[in-house]
């Protein structure tokens, strides 16, 4: 019996023994993968730890006149390359030893980060220079000129001989099909007498009746109006209608004085869009010679004797007596260019309903060499539409040399002449047997 009691013993002591095996085994197997870990972790840590260059020193400036080369730090062995960079692609990062500082002016305009400022403020310098220092790169300059407004001379560039200056804005409202006309202010205004008193009427031609009126403004020759006006539109009439500003001054005796006009026609403008564009004109006297016969018409002549071309602008004409008044008058004139009483071109105005004083303001252009102005002439005809394609003349002027005219429309030509690439403009008479 003792025997079977001793095999007992040792049998039940074997599975605690494979267990503190077992124990031991997975403890060191354990221990082994944290020595692993922490083998990395510090093998990492040393081998891609980016290096910065340190400031043991405050920074002391050098002789005025020393450049940016000349100034050296103290630079630990450990600093990596700007090349050794590059390859290995590690992103510059601003050390955190640098953050929060102010700059410190150098003496060759460089600065450094010193107190409150994390960011990197560009100054004047050579691009060309990569040198660092405390981490803050030279990238460029700004040129602060580029970056001014242009300045305007409305207000103090005048001509000779100028009797105002009008500004104001327009812009059309497509879907209320209304013009919003702002009347901003004039400046220079010559009245008859020292005291002036100027107020604005502003047509919508080809109506002349109905106007819209300014306030008056006393004792001034730059009033400032800052008003606004509407008028109804349609917008497939609008670009066939005009502007009229005739600014006036009211004397002691509450007479109205005419100081002057300003035509703007609309139909080149474009006028629907975000933001109003100031428009400003010199005012033009008015013309105070009573309407002739037939009419009268207001053209600009020029003549470019490099490119050899003879510019013709048709501004508008007045006091037209219609012919056929059964139909709607529709009026244009026709431009034509003759040499030696030969037909050589002729350019027509879109025509302009309804109006005995209708406006163009329309430019052409003819060839003409320097030889030719001897023999050349310029004929305007005044047109009215009627029944099928017939036209009726209202009336018809001629400018040109000796050999074709006399006058007021010799003095045109000439005054082109002697006055190159200048436009001369003037009014004319119409007469029918031209």
């Amino acid at each position: 019996m003792p025997p079977i009691a001793l095999d007992c013993s040792s049998s039940q002591e074997q599975p605690e023994q494979v267990a503190a095996v077992a124990g031991g085994v997975i403890g060191g197997i354990l221990l082994l993968i944290l020595t692993g870990i922490a083998v990395y972790l510090l093998w990492k840590k040393i081998c891609l730890q980016p290096s910065y260059e340190e400031l043991t020193d405050s920074v002391t400036p050098t002789h005025p006149d020393a450049s940016l080369e000349d100034q050296t730090l103290t630079q630990p062995s450990s600093v990596i390359q700007p090349k050794s960079i590059r390859t290995r692609s590690v992103p510059f990062i601003i050390p955190p030893k640098f953050h929060g500082r102010d700059w410190i002016n150098l003496t060759n305009g460089e600065h450094v980060q010193e107190d409150s400022d994390p960011y990197v403020t560009p100054e004047s310098g050579p691009r060309c220079s990569f040198h660092s220092l405390a981490g803050a790169y030279v990238i460029g300059s700004i040129n602060p000129e580029l970056y001014k407004f242009p300045e305007d001379k409305s207000e103090t560039d005048f001509p000779e001989c100028n009797i105002g200056r009008l500004w104001f804005s327009v812009e059309y409202e497509q879907e209320a099909e209304r013009l919003l006309v702002s009347l901003i202010k004039a400046r220079k205004l010559q009245p008859p007498t020292d005291s002036c008193s100027p107020f604005v009427k502003i047509y919508l031609l080809p109506d002349e009746r109905r106007y819209l009126q300014s306030k008056t403004k006393r004792k001034t020759l730059n009033p400032q109006f800052d008003e606004n006006f509407i008028f109804q539109v349609s917008s497939k009439t609008l670009h066939q209608r005009t502007l009229k500003f005739s600014v006036y001054h009211v004397d002691k005796q509450k007479k109205h004085h005419l100081l002057g006009q300003v035509i703007f026609p609309l139909k080149n403008e474009t006028l629907t869009g975000d933001s109003k564009l100031v428009i400003w004109r010199d005012l033009e006297a008015e013309n105070l010679e009573p309407p002739s016969e037939y009419g009268d018409i207001q053209f600009s002549l020029s003549y470019n004797d490099y490119l050899g071309r003879l510019t013709v602008v048709v501004l508008r004409a007045k006091g037209l007596k219609f012919q056929d008044e059964r139909y709607a008058a529709s009026v244009y004139i026709k431009v034509s260019l003759m040499n030696h009483n030969k037909f050589i071109k002729c350019k027509k105005t879109t025509a302009v309903l309804g109006s005995p004083n209708p406006v163009y303001n329309e430019t052409f252009s003819f060839k003409a060499d320097q030889t030719e102005l001897d023999t050349a002439s310029l004929s305007l005809s005044v047109l009215q539409s009627a029944e099928g394609d017939k036209t009726h003349l209202l009336g018809r002027v001629v400018v040109g040399p000796f050999m074709y005219t006399r006058g007021k429309e010799l003095e045109h030509w000439n005054e082109m002449i002697s006055k190159p690439k200048e436009l001369v403009k003037r009014w004319h008479a119409l007469c029918r047997n031209t």
